[in-house]
């Protein structure tokens, strides 16, 4: 999900908004309609294919149904819940779980507990994604790559069963070799950032879309009756007469709605305007079209359920869409990676994760980044993935858990964002939630049957992401409060110098408080063991707001405590890194002139000691002290000079 740019203080953060709509539009094709414009590749196949453990057969009535459900979860989920409502919960110009969590946390007057549950809820939406993160690269380029065999581009198999047997097995492992050597090259490349290849992403997903919708109009006019689908009564029909069979196919039927989730989390990078355009314009006659024809081919040719998609392809053009269809995935899993680094980012300011080794590859475009130790994580686990589950089938059966359980969260977020925030009626927000909420949990109901299948892995990674966001969060908590317990004022420790002063040595000292207010310990210690201070003393505390973006003019703000000693306080958004250099230039207008390259910076260093009463269970202070050890130096994060640093240590009981 690749941020246009708020680099220097001096950019408008809505700098690609400028762009022309048309830019604007193509622009987003290739981030936002990724993941959703490749479901096509297997969602019907899922449905049908005498392969898919939860298939149903490829007969008239079956595929109206199907298909109906497919235009109808477009339809309700996509265009009316995402488009219409959800898209204007704009949090100062982003979009996406943790954006909305601020908004419903921050609208809310009721109790402590209340809040604290739209938190909860708000991170195991994101620690959701993570999940989502890892299984979308590894089915769409999979999904993909077995277009080579299922159009037929590797030969047929032996009419001799032990030897079809034999070289399904073979083919099995080609697909994965060659999956996995892309993703190994997708992943290797990241450190490059995405700035160059964004400009061919859009174009190639508008050709993507261009050729959905080709295929789709080519059976479409051979088969006209599909076009019945389109009345929602064939979809309750095949629901109600199927039994439970048709009612396990609707998690097969989600695979057509995975990605509606980044049209909400993408929304800052192009804004709601051009989202909606290219849905309405591009991607969603595109994808109606393409599902409408393979219905209309399986209506003519039901043997070719086991791979509806390429079998529309004739056979000159099997091998183009293939390509095609490979580098479309590949986009949509790049897309997922960058948005798993913007989700970590914003986890990391919000004080959910350690602080990670985080590098801006592009100095003009915003979100830019690239998180080694995140970066190699995914790519180890979407290698297992692929080797563990060995085709797309089997990974479909992991895919559309966590999707689900993250749409509900959302809707969940929305009503208290849209009762507290804009203050709409219970008569207008109960009825529109409660629709979109039904819809979904019958989906992930149906989804959950497939848990042992595989569900349960996304389940397993979010519960784990979702412990350690909470562990870190309750950990540091803990920690400013032990320290908090000895810590003077900075008024306080002021008075105190003013009648007692220590020593007094030339510069200026920096100490970093990560309590607006309280004198760090790190001065404390310092005048313990040198017995002397700086002639200029400065407390600066950064402070990470609920808002992504926290403009220039609110950036900085600087107090003159007494003669000598003066407090710094800053503020980032959760989409920004902190610069301590650039913050200091900016003190300057404010009658405060330093220059942190001959500045001395004083960081505090907690060593983490389980306490006799500890706070966490243990093996949660366990996990937070390995945690700790991740974390990003101080100094790096905040990008202080090299050499301008020292470090003090204390050891904190929790």
């Amino acid at each position: 999900m690749d941020h246009p740019a708020d680099m220097n203080d001096t950019t408008d953060k809505s700098g690609l908004h400028k762009l022309s709509t048309t830019t604007l539009v193509i622009a987003a094709l290739g981030v936002v309609f990724g993941d959703i414009g490749t479901s096509p590749i297997y969602t019907l196949k899922e449905c049908f294919s005498p392969h898919s453990p939860h298939h149903v057969a490829a007969t008239h009535e079956n595929l109206l149904g199907v298909v109906s459900l497919v235009l109808w979860a477009l339809i309700v989920l996509v265009c009316v819940k995402y488009l219409v409502f959800v898209l204007r919960a704009d949090n100062k110009g982003e979009g996406g779980v943790l954006s909305l969590m601020a908004l419903a946390s921050h609208g809310m007057s009721e109790t402590l507990k209340r809040r604290a549950v739209i938190l909860l809820l708000g991170l195991f939406g994101a620690a959701l994604l993570f999940g989502d993160g890892i299984i979308t690269p590894a089915i769409s380029v999979l999904s993909a790559i077995e277009g080579l065999k299922d159009g037929g581009l590797l030969g047929a198999p032996p009419t001799d069963a032990a030897a079809a047997l034999l070289w399904d097995e073979h083919m099995e492992w080609l697909i994965m070799g060659i999956t996995m050597a892309i993703l190994i090259v997708l992943f290797a490349v990241q450190f490059l950032g995405t700035a160059r290849m964004g400009r061919f992403f859009g174009p190639i997903t508008g050709l993507w879309f261009v050729s959905l919708a080709a295929l789709g109009v080519a059976h479409l006019v051979r088969g006209p009756e599909i076009l019945a689908a389109f009345n929602p009564l064939h979809g309750w029909h095949f629901l109600v007469n199927g039994g439970h069979k048709s009612f396990v196919i609707l998690g097969s039927v989600f695979l057509a709605v995975t990605g509606g989730e980044a049209l909400y989390a993408d929304m800052g990078h192009f804004g709601a305007g051009p989202i909606r355009r290219a849905w309405f314009v591009l991607v969603l006659p595109a994808l109606a079209l393409n599902y409408l024809g393979q219905g209309a081919l399986l209506m003519k040719q039901p043997e070719l359920a086991h791979a509806p998609f390429f079998q529309m392809a004739p056979g000159w053009a099997t091998l183009p869409m293939v390509l095609l269809a490979t580098a479309a995935t590949v986009i949509a899993s790049q897309a997922l990676i960058t948005g798993t680094y913007s989700l970590t980012l914003s986890a990391v300011q919000l004080g959910y994760l350690p602080r990670l080794s985080i590098r801006h590859t592009s100095e003009h475009a915003r979100g830019q980044i690239y998180i080694p130790l995140v970066n190699w994580l995914l790519m180890f686990a979407c290698l297992a993935l692929v080797l563990a589950f060995r085709n797309s089938t089997n990974l479909a059966a992991a895919y559309g858990v966590a999707v689900t359980m993250t749409m509900l969260i959302t809707t969940f977020l929305f009503y208290f964002a849209a009762r507290h925030l804009w203050k709409w009626s219970r008569l207008k927000t109960l009825p529109l939630c409660l629709l979109f909420a039904a819809i979904e949990l019958a989906f992930l109901s149906a989804n959950l049957v497939k848990f042992f299948d595989g569900g349960w892995f996304p389940l397993v990674v979010g519960v784990v992401i979702f412990t350690l966001m909470t562990t870190w969060a309750t950990g540091r908590r803990l920690v400013r409060a032990s320290m908090e317990k000895s810590a003077l004022t900075q008024e306080m420790l002021c008075e105190s110098l003013r009648r007692s002063p220590p020593v007094t040595v030339p510069g200026t000292a920096i100490f970093m408080s990560s309590t607006q207010g309280r004198a760090p310990v790190a001065l404390l210690h310092s005048l313990k063991h040198y017995r002397a201070i700086h002639e200029r003393v400065i407390f600066m505390t950064l402070i990470t707001e609920d808002a992504p973006w926290v403009p220039p003019s609110r950036r900085v703000e600087v107090e003159k405590l007494a003669d000598g000693f003066w407090r710094v306080t800053g503020r980032f958004g959760f989409m920004q890194k902190p610069d301590v250099p650039r913050l200091l230039r900016q003190c300057a207008n404010q009658g405060l002139e330093v220059t942190a390259e001959k500045a001395t910076f004083f960081l505090g260093r907690e060593i983490i000691v389980p306490s006799p009463k500890p706070g966490m269970v243990r093996w949660r202070e366990h996990l937070f002290a390995f945690a700790s050890k991740l974390a990003q130096q101080p100094a790096t994060y905040f990008q202080i000079p090299v050499g301008r640093v020292i470090e003090l240590g204390q050891q904190v009981e929790i």
